[in-house]
């Protein structure tokens, strides 16, 4: 990955790349690139992290605002032998402490503003790395990007494919996340070499545009940075923000063929499929990952396309194993909800369902704790060697998902363990809800330990009619009555998912869930 770009511009890859906006590490440098320029920019900032002190093996954080140039940093920390760790800004500064301590960091690369904001909930951001490097502004002891600016990158610093090469975090939809290790030969060698295969339809093709919305801190585009440019298409669009009237006039600017968003920003982003010209009409494959994208979502866009057969590509998986499941939607296919993820993807990987109680295996068709088997499973977590031992079952990774195995071999789930309750399917009632309330941007439904599931409606204005409520309602298990917010009073982690833990606490004072939660 630190010579990534180098050896894409000697190949010739004649890609162009857009951006929303400017680079925070080149705000200056305008928003379309070629290839040997994205090549010169890594080698810049390798350049700048050697002259911060970050060196062979050392720890390089790097929490900034949302954008691509997250991989890129990443890049240059490879080039010289250090291992990057990308944290999003979005996570709470508690969080963001707790995850700096077990770092250790050599070198911290942060915004003057991120910065700021710390210090006034308590956090000393620049002491928590032998170098704080700010991209821009100023603050006490850190080190600013014109000191550092001239240094000739050294040579790149090559290491084992088992050795730790990136570090990236979990969601944290239940707590303070995991930080996620693999190494070239898992991300790379079992995850980004078999994604980069051609494959009929969904392969990305030379005259294709590739849109990417996404949270730049977090694995999958670090994996996607890896293979994005391996086919050359013609222009790759990313899109850092997930405001619909930000990302309009980008991609109409370079209406695109292929999209790759966040669950989160396909539901900010629906609205735009209503418009006359929607950006959307030539898109061929829509590709959805960290969660499932609720059905009248995915048939907005599908309907939206003006291609004669749209696909929408759902995969599963988690930050420890890369994809484990997929599945296909079309405009016809309506059997299963979005909770079915499909088939395991073959050759790569092996589920087993368990009973969560005695992890002996129960039958197909039987609920149970999902368990996988991929050689792209993570190394460790990094200071919580404990935590992973706890999930790894020899061979076997704990998901900490309840769900079914199927007779025909797909996979269904129903709730994260910690969430798992007795009276519904939390995931497939909000499945329901959003089918039967129009209005709802998203539907999220809490289970307790003692009471009835508490709904949370979200829409566009933070109202939802009383008898729209009781119509979406019928012949669905008890309920409390629902609590309806707008998007921005939910609590979210960096990919837009929702803090299920913090939101039930915000709303009725309590932290308990009705699972165990000892494999979040």
């Amino acid at each position: 990955m630190g010579v990534l770009f180098d050896e894409c511009a000697r190949r010739g890859t004649a890609t162009t790349v857009r951006l929303d906006r400017p680079f925070d590490i080149a705000p200056d440098g305008g928003s379309s690139y070629r290839v040997a320029e994205l090549a010169e920019l890594v080698r810049t900032a390798a350049g700048w992290l050697a002259a911060a002190g970050a060196g062979r093996g050392d720890r390089v954080v790097i929490v900034k605002e949302n954008h691509w140039d997250y991989d890129l940093l990443a890049c240059a920390a490879v080039r010289i032998g250090a291992v990057p760790a990308q944290l999003s800004a979005e996570l709470s500064v508690a969080a963001l402490e707790q995850l700096l301590k077990r770092l250790d960091a050599a070198v911290l690369v942060t915004t003057g503003a991120l910065a700021r904001r710390c210090a006034e909930q308590g956090l000393d951001l620049v002491s928590t790395a032998r170098t704080a490097l700010l991209l821009d502004g100023e603050a006490p002891g850190a080190v600013r990007l014109d000191d550092v600016r001239g240094r000739t990158a050294p040579a790149p610093r090559l290491r084992s494919d088992d050795e730790p090469l990136v570090i990236n975090h979990t969601s944290g939809t239940t707590g303070v996340p995991k930080l996620v290790v693999h190494s070239t030969r898992t991300i790379i060698g079992q995850l980004a070499r078999f994604e980069s295969n051609p494959v009929p339809l969904i392969g990305v093709r030379r005259d294709d545009v590739v849109v990417n919305a996404s949270s730049y801190a977090h694995g999958r585009t670090f994996c996607w940075t890896a293979v994005a440019l391996s086919r050359e298409p013609r222009e790759l669009v990313v899109l850092s923000s997930h405001d619909p009237d930000h990302v309009d006039p980008v991609l109409r600017a370079y209406p695109p063929t292929i999209v790759e968003a966040l669950p989160a920003s396909y539901v900010r982003f629906r609205s735009l499929t209503e418009r006359l010209d929607n950006p959307f009409r030539r898109v061929r494959l829509f590709i959805s990952t960290y969660d499932a994208v609720h059905p009248p979502t995915i048939r907005a866009y599908l309907h939206a396309s003006a291609h004669h057969r749209p696909l929408w590509m759902q995969g599963w998986g988690q930050t420890e194993t890369g994809p484990l499941t997929f599945r296909f939607h079309t405009r016809r296919s309506s059997a299963r909800g979005a909770r079915s993820v499909g088939r395991p993807i073959p050759v790569k990987t092996r589920l087993r369902v368990v009973d969560p109680d005695t992890f002996a295996p129960v039958p197909r068709g039987t609920p149970g704790l999902v368990l996988a088997r991929t050689a792209a499973r993570c190394l460790d977590y990094e200071g919580e060697a404990e935590r992973w031992a706890a999930k790894a079952r020899g061979p076997w990774w704990n998901t900490g998902d309840i769900g079914v195995h199927h007779r025909d071999g797909h996979v269904s789930l129903l709730d994260r363990e910690v969430d798992r309750t007795p009276r519904l399917s939390c995931l497939e009632t909000e499945d329901v809800l959003e089918e039967r309330l129009p209005q709802a941007q998203e539907c999220v439904v809490l289970g307790r330990p003692d009471d009835v599931p508490l709904p949370v409606v979200v829409t566009a204005d933070g109202a939802l009619p009383g008898g729209a409520w009781r119509r979406a309602v019928r012949g669905l298990p008890a309920m409390a009555e629902p609590v309806v917010l707008a998007w921005d009073r939910v609590p979210r982690t960096g990919t837009g998912k929702v803090r299920r833990a913090l939101l039930l606490e915000r709303l009725t004072g309590s932290t308990e869930t009705p699972g165990s939660g000892q494999w979040t």
